[in-house]
């Protein structure tokens, strides 16, 4: 079975879309424009939920059965989708960590 490259570049687009907005949160953040990193984090969800749908319909093609090739652009994906989300997840705790300092509060 081939799968369409589109099908492993949407989940490629849609994975650096949400590192981007992620890294757009932090930034914001750092600026003191929390409203904004909010933002920015929320979409940054969304990327990666549209991303994770769009690894599970290729994980459904396969079966289990290595029906799907593995090649290197479907790795590339793969790496950009854990990545973003990694970083999704510490940059909401970073953004607290932010929120906190500015508030002056110590509770960590």
């Amino acid at each position: 079975m081939v799968v369409p490259e589109e099908e492993i570049m949407l989940l490629l687009v849609q994975a650096g879309a949400a590192r981007s907005a992620a890294l757009s949160a932090l930034r914001l953040a750092r600026a003191g424009q929390f409203d904004a990193a909010q933002q920015q984090l929320a979409a940054a969800r969304e990327n990666v939920s549209s991303a994770h749908q769009q690894q599970t319909a290729l994980i459904s093609l396969d079966e289990g059965s290595g029906r799907l090739p593995v090649t290197l652009i479907l790795v590339h994906a793969q790496d950009h989708l854990m990545n973003a989300m990694l970083i999704q997840d510490l940059a909401g705790e970073i953004i607290e960590l932010y929120r906190r300092n500015t508030a002056g509060e110590n509770d960590a």
